[in-house]
C-alpha cells in the first residue's frame, strides 16, 4: 500500500518547484534583457548607437524621426494622451519628432517587417478558406 503524501512533504516539493520557477524566471528575464533592442517603430531596424536619439535623428532604412511617441517608454495607448508620463507637455503628432523631456528609447523584442509571421499567414490563409476568396 502506498501512503499518502503529508503535508510537510507537499510544502516542500511545492517550496522546490517555487524556487525551480524564480530560477527560471531570472534567467528567463536575462535573455529577453538580451534580446531586447531599439527599433525604429515602422521598419523594425535596430537603432545600434549609445544614448538616446536627438530631435532631427532619423532612422538609416526608412527616413522616419526616431525622437517620437511611438518609440517611448512612456508611450500608452491606454494613457491621458498616450503617455504615462504625467509631467510631459501632450504631444499631437505621436509619429512626429518631439522635445519631450522624457523620452526614453523602448527597448523590444521585433520581427522585422520584411520577415513572415507564420502565425499571421496561417490566420489569414484560414480567413480566406472560411470565407472563400
Amino acid at each position: 500500500m502506498r501512503r499518502a503524501p503529508t503535508k510537510g512533504a507537499a510544502f516542500r516539493i511545492l517550496g522546490a518547484l517555487r524556487f525551480c520557477r524564480t530560477e527560471l524566471s531570472i534567467e528567463m528575464r536575462t535573455v529577453m534583457l538580451w534580446l531586447m533592442t531599439r527599433h525604429c517603430h515602422k521598419c523594425g531596424s535596430e537603432w545600434t548607437l549609445a544614448g538616446q536619439p536627438g530631435r532631427s535623428e532619423s532612422c538609416h532604412l526608412c527616413g522616419v524621426d526616431l525622437r517620437v511617441c511611438l518609440n517611448c517608454v512612456n508611450y500608452d495607448l491606454r494613457a491621458a494622451y498616450h503617455c504615462r508620463e504625467r509631467r510631459a507637455d501632450p504631444v499631437l503628432d505621436k509619429a512626429a519628432g518631439n522635445f519631450c523631456e522624457y523620452f526614453d528609447f523602448a527597448r523590444r523584442v521585433v520581427a522585422r517587417k520584411d520577415e513572415v509571421n507564420t502565425r499571421e499567414a496561417s490566420a489569414r490563409e484560414q480567413a480566406k478558406r472560411l470565407l472563400g476568396d
